[in-house]
């Protein structure tokens, strides 16, 4: 949408008649919706629910006036859709659509589908799919609910298709009730919010939609300036009357108080002293040399933490070893997805409950002995 609008046709006191009203308006519309768009885009990312929803309800009524909706409208709307459902992911009681059934992750999903065209990078589309689906039954845990966790995970096997593995993993956990289950650590809602932040990164990118936002900013920093610049002038107009009475008033008091100067010494007037706070006095430490008998009674009163290390030392779980087979799936998976794609490395092979970090440090391990 072009911002420029020609000034001998519309003015800010009429506007000619050559361009109809409804056309300004639908420019003017335009550029609030994608005001609204880039600010609900920001609530988003800084995780204010409040400010989310009534910038979502703004925006709704907004793209209701529209005449003209194309593709790029389209896109935008569903793209506030599916924010909303992921911001409200872990609210299980909000509904947004008509089967009580599907959660809003679930609702999420099916919006996410349909943005596959606005997402250049496959693996990005592919790995908030998964992460939609294991934080659908990821959060039905955490909130004790583990029949919705089972008909969560049914649906996404009714509607969509995933590695055998994911969908073997996510069941095994289901029944285990594994809430703190490394594969649910490694694809986390935080990581899902963050990959869907980099979605729509990547979305403003391609399609800016920041004038009547950068128009707003300077227009903000510049009455800010002018604001700043007129109390600059007041002040300074205000010292320098001050100044000149307590000159006057000095002048008169010298004259008056000449012949009555006294040798005794008054007390302090200097505002630093008189509004200094208690706290602001320096700390002092008494030394004292403690007696024998003293650091007697202090070492019987000591704790013997020796027994207390050495318990801790035998507490200790024994390192789990890696076997050659896991070192040969690492490898495959390396080979296959590449070196730092430790998440997806951890869908195709089973690595006994370890995490990505771990394989990153095996991983090093194998390039230091050489052996990969």
């Amino acid at each position: 949408m072009d911002p420029t609008v020609d000034n001998k046709t519309v003015t800010s006191s009429n506007i000619n008649e050559t361009v109809p009203f409804s056309r300004v308006t639908a420019v003017a519309t335009g550029w609030i919706q994608d005001f609204l768009f880039v600010t609900l885009c920001r609530r988003f990312k800084e995780g204010k629910l409040d400010e989310f929803n009534e910038t979502l309800s703004a925006f709704k009524a907004i793209s209701q006036s529209l005449s003209h909706k194309g593709d790029l409208h389209n896109e935008k709307t569903l793209i506030c859709a599916f924010l909303a459902r992921v911001m409200h992911g872990k609210q299980l009681d909000v509904l947004f659509e008509k089967d009580d059934n599907v959660m809003p992750l679930m609702s999420a999903a099916k919006i996410w589908s349909n943005l596959e065209k606005t997402v250049e990078d496959e693996k990005l589309f592919e790995n908030i799919t998964i992460l939609l689906l294991v934080q659908s039954v990821a959060v039905c845990l955490e909130k004790g609910q583990r029949s919705s966790a089972s008909s969560a995970l049914k649906w996404f096997q009714n509607n969509y298709e995933f590695q055998q593995n994911v969908n073997v993993k996510l069941s095994s956990i289901v029944t285990q009730r594994d809430t703190y289950h490394p594969f649910l650590v490694s694809f986390s809602y935080s990581r899902m919010l963050e990959t869907v932040q980099s979605f729509l990164d990547a979305y403003l990118e391609k399609n800016p939609a920041d004038y009547l936002l950068k128009a707003a900013t300077q227009m903000a920093q510049s009455s800010q300036d002018i604001e700043g610049f007129e109390d600059t002038v007041t002040q300074d107009i205000s010292v320098l009357k001050n100044a000149n009475e307590s000159t006057e008033k000095d002048a008169k008091k010298m004259k008056s108080t000449a012949c009555f100067r006294t040798k005794r010494k008054l007390l302090s007037t200097k505002i630093t002293d008189v509004w200094k706070p208690d706290s602001s006095k320096k700390p002092h430490v008494s030394l004292r040399r403690i007696s024998t008998n003293e650091l007697l009674q202090l070492s019987d009163k000591s704790v013997d933490t020796s027994n207390i290390s050495q318990e801790s030392k035998n507490t200790r779980k024994p390192p789990r070893k890696w076997t050659t087979e896991m070192d040969q799936n690492l490898k495959a998976g390396v080979r296959h997805h590449g070196e730092g794609k430790w998440a997806l490395i951890l869908l195709d092979y089973d690595f006994e409950g370890r995490t990505g970090t771990m394989l990153k440090d095996r991983w090093r391990v194998l390039k230091r002995a050489h052996k990969v």
